[in-house]
């Protein structure tokens, strides 16, 4: 006796089909499950063994042979309990196996039967329409979650023996009923506002810059000055996610596990902030089976590293290659998996270990050695890439006293929206770039055309600064980016001296030197 049942399983951020065929044959009672499976899946006999006795079916005591094909994929998680026991009771004809070669079936089975939600069920949805398949049967708790894809019937089951009544064709399970459009609408509204920020208005304008551009940034400055503040209100004003960056987002946190249940999009930029105590593979993703990262979970959003020289050396370091590719790849004997990673890092840090190093109001402990050890905890090639470099002073009492708001998010995030529409005009040709930050140098010496002012104020600053050549490109970056906001086709002596404002920690004179259109001081 003989089934086959459709099911499917993730690798990376999508799935794949998978055959789960069933061979009952007479014999000493056995049950052998082949097609690599791993851990939980190799577990699964016993949950699907328990499952079918306790939901009122027989459990046949032949010789059961389980295969997962494609047979040389690895097989992993608890997702392929239900589709062996839906294999199981099609192929001692107990349920009518009619209707399993249009339907998928995946879903965790409790010992009593139940159904439990499993992780992936939007890319396994996706993955099912491409394929052609009319019905997705999966835990009621992933409805949500699967709803959101048009195009296939997606349906719930309770339990085994609820599923079971379905194929003979007794009931009909619950339909997925999601209006993606409204449901994308609702979950765009932000729980913050930059409003709420009280005086920094230069760091407002700095982070307006950063997002403007897609431009990675550090703050620098004493505790309590907004730093965290600043940097959670950043999302707010990127521009808003479109569908299908919503969907590849909601992708990669479904896989991870970190969607909630009965979440079913993620439609607003993502904001991780992973303590200083993460590993590098906590970060970037790995494990024995892949699993994202923390960068990845920030795709198309923000990841904010506070206290950044707390973070182990090594841990920086593997930042460096999706800072600027954009992609984690992480390889194994067995496979090699990539996951998107092109998101916007915003890091904090202060001037010191006591944090009041070039503060007015306090007096520094740390002396000029204790500094420089603490600020070589962030490597050169690190700093290179990010960016801006902001100090952000502590905030005078007078601008905490101020009755009212500063702007809104809103209103900034309709300037960021018009700067990078000319950016993606600009790059409509360049596949995968999409914002000034992205850059290659044939792009920068293209679109980065100088004034004779700003050519003489960037010459000048490189001399007497000290800018490496990364870092000079970085200028040119922001000032694109500057000049983008003014509508300025281009970059003239305002834009180039505010832009070397944000690379403070290049300067060779340290924090507080000021560069003006006229010169550097």
């Amino acid at each position: 006796m003989l089934a086959r049942v459709r099911s499917a399983a993730v690798l990376g951020i999508d799935a794949y089909l998978v055959d789960v065929e069933t061979d009952i044959a007479n014999g000493l009672p056995s049950f052998a499950t082949v097609g690599l499976p791993q851990g939980a899946v190799k577990e699964g006999r016993e949950r699907v063994y328990a499952a079918v006795a306790n939901t009122g079916y027989t459990f046949p005591l032949k010789r059961i042979t389980v295969n997962l094909a494609p047979a040389d994929i690895r097989k992993e998680g608890s997702a392929f309990d239900l589709p062996i026991a839906v294999g199981i009771l099609a192929a001692t004809e107990q349920i009518s196996g009619e209707r399993l070669g249009r339907v998928v079936v995946l879903g965790e089975l409790g010992l009593e039967g139940a159904i439990r939600p499993v992780r992936g069920a939007l890319p396994v949805a996706l993955a099912a329409r491409a394929a052609g398949l009319e019905t997705l049967v999966l835990p009621r708790e992933n409805l949500a979650e699967a709803g959101v894809v048009s195009g296939i019937r997606v349906l719930g089951a309770a339990n085994l023996a609820e599923l079971g009544d379905f194929l003979d064709g007794r009931v009909e399970l619950a339909a997925a009923d999601v209006d993606v459009t409204r449901l994308f609408q609702d979950r765009q509204r932000d729980d913050v506002d930059f409003a709420e920020v009280k005086g920094q208005a230069h760091a407002k304008r700095a982070l307006e810059v950063a997002a403007a551009g897609g431009h990675n940034i550090l703050m620098v400055g004493p505790p309590g000055s907004g730093k965290t503040m600043l940097a959670r209100r950043l999302p707010t004003i990127l521009p808003q996610m479109s569908l299908d960056e919503a969907l590849e987002t909601t992708k990669i946190h479904s896989v991870a596990g970190t969607l909630p249940l009965g979440e079913s999009l993620v439609a607003r930029r993502p904001f991780r902030a992973p303590h200083h105590t993460i590993s590098d593979a906590g970060l970037i993703g790995g494990g024995s089976y892949p699993r994202p990262g923390e960068v990845s979970l920030a795709h198309g959003g923000v990841l904010f590293l506070d206290e950044l020289p707390e973070f182990r050396k090594n841990v920086l370091e593997v930042l460096r290659q999706p800072m600027e590719d954009g992609v984690v790849t992480i390889a194994r004997a067995a496979m090699s998996l990539s996951y998107p990673a092109r998101f916007m890092l915003a890091a904090a840090m202060n001037p010191c270990p006591c944090g009041y190093f070039g503060d007015p109001q306090h007096n520094c402990s740390c002396g000029t050695l204790g500094v420089e050890r603490y600020l070589a905890r962030v490597s050169g090639p690190l700093l290179d890439r990010i960016d801006i470099h902001l100090e952000v002073p502590a905030v005078k009492y007078r601008a905490l006293a101020e009755q009212g708001g500063g702007e809104p998010s809103d209103a900034v995030r309709e300037r960021v929206d018009r700067a990078r529409l000319v950016q993606r005009e600009r790059f409509a040709k360049r596949p995968g770039v999409y914002a000034n930050a992205h850059m290659a140098p044939r792009d920068i010496r293209a679109c980065c055309r100088v004034s004779d002012g700003a050519d003489a104020l960037l010459r000048t600053a490189i001399t007497r600064l000290g800018l490496s050549a990364r870092a000079y490109h970085r200028i040119l970056k922001i000032a694109r980016t500057i000049a983008d906001l003014d509508g300025a086709a281009e970059l003239a002596p305002k834009h180039v001296s505010e832009a070397i404002q944000y690379r403070s920690l290049d300067r060779r004179g340290g924090v507080g030197r000021t560069v003006t259109p006229e010169g550097v001081r």
